[in-house]
Formats: C-alpha cells, sequence, structure tokens
C-alpha cells in the first residue's frame, strides 16, 4: 500500500505512470486494467489522459488480495487427502464426542 506521506504527495488522483510505478509494472500493464474494466478509471477531456483513483487502486489491490488468498486456499484443498474430510482414519472410524 501507498504510506500516507506518499498519498499525500500523490494527491487524489494518479496518472498511469504512478499506479505503474506503485504496483511496480510497466504502463502497457495499467492501459490494459483500465481497458479491460478491471481497474476504474477516468479520462480528462476527450482523448486526455487517463487518471485513477488512488483509493479505487486501493481497493483494487486488496480485491486482488484476497482473491489470491482464496485461491491459494481453494488450491490447497484439492491435494488433501479424502480421510481429511470423512470420518475414517487410518486406524478405522473416528470416535464421536458426546
Amino acid at each position: 500500500m501507498v504510506s500516507t506521506s506518499e498519498a499525500s504527495e500523490l494527491g487524489r488522483f494518479l496518472s498511469i505512470a504512478d499506479a505503474a510505478q506503485i504496483l511496480e509494472v510497466d504502463s502497457a500493464t495499467i492501459l490494459g486494467l483500465i481497458s479491460s474494466g478491471e481497474l476504474p478509471a477516468i479520462r480528462v477531456g476527450d482523448g486526455g489522459p487517463w487518471r485513477i483513483e488512488r483509493t479505487q487502486l486501493e481497493f483494487w489491490i486488496d480485491f486482488r488480495l484476497e482473491e489470491t488468498r482464496r485461491s491459494a486456499l481453494w488450491n490447497q484443498g484439492e491435494f488433501a487427502d479424502v480421510a481429511d474430510f470423512s470420518n475414517v482414519t487410518s486406524f478405522g472410524p473416528r470416535r464421536l464426542l458426546p
């Protein structure tokens, strides 16, 4: 995330270059995210530069982090042993405690 001091320097809206620097990607990647509609942005004037609201970029980062976390948990589940999800162990059925 952007620190408070950096955020105040950048202001409310970021240029494509600013967003690319924060995410450590190239400008073409940011343009692709904007073009696909994945990253909300506005155009200043007719054909002017794109601007990305800082809070929208932070929201997008948080969303992608959560998406990655959930995906990792799901993938871990694919490799779990079926016995982990059943009531049977290698020693026979598990005893259910009252």
